[in-house]
């Protein structure tokens, strides 16, 4: 019997000895929710009381503490990248709204032109342009009819004092020789004269 009393004792001692190890295995690696559930089953009841060991307690205590920090540390960690993306997407938006200034401004400058520093849309600009364009043209036309008209007037002038210069000629001619006759006729009346 007592080969049986002392294997019995072994294999008691095994027994607690791996349920010791399984329970600080389990107590040290499950869940905080588990481990209450573990110690709330595991534990001795003493009229309407649970009677739970100290180092379990402790265990666990330890345990919630350690789980606390952990999640107030996860909850810093977590505010501090929120708190850095907050950051980047403020300083993002900032950027936006810059590079959309920006490029109202460039799409004004495009669809606008600048002429002796004033801005003008290109629809009116075209406009501006082509009804300068026509004007400038317009009174250039106005000149050239008005030259040629000048031109001609001109032209004719010119030959209206040649043919002038030409009858002046003519008449300076005649005239010239109505007078050197008339002075042969003086001339031939004054020798007569003389001799008589």
């Amino acid at each position: 019997m007592s080969k049986i009393a002392i294997a019995v004792m072994t294999v008691l001692f095994i027994t607690t000895n791996i349920f010791s190890q399984a329970t600080k295995k389990f107590i040290d690696t499950g869940s905080v929710k588990s481990q209450f559930e573990y110690l709330a089953d595991e534990s001795n009841n003493f009229q309407d009381y649970k009677v739970i060991k100290a180092t379990w307690l402790l265990k666990l205590k330890s345990n919630v503490i350690d789980s606390l920090s952990a999640s107030k540390k996860k909850v810093l960690d977590n505010s501090n990248i929120l708190n850095s993306q907050k950051q980047i997407i403020d300083s993002l938006q900032t950027k936006l709204t810059e590079s959309e200034t920006v490029i109202s401004n460039l799409t004004a400058e495009k669809d606008s032109i600048s002429l002796f520093g004033i801005q003008f849309e290109k629809p009116i600009f075209k406009t501006l342009f082509f009804i300068i364009v026509l004007g400038l043209i317009g009174v250039l036309l106005f000149f050239i009819t008005k030259f040629k008209q000048s031109n001609m007037i001109t032209i004719q002038s010119k030959l209206a004092l040649k043919q002038t210069e030409e009858e002046f000629e003519i008449y300076r001619e005649k005239a010239l020789l109505r007078e050197q006759k008339a002075m042969r006729r003086l001339q031939d009346e004054l020798n007569k004269n003389k001799k008589e």
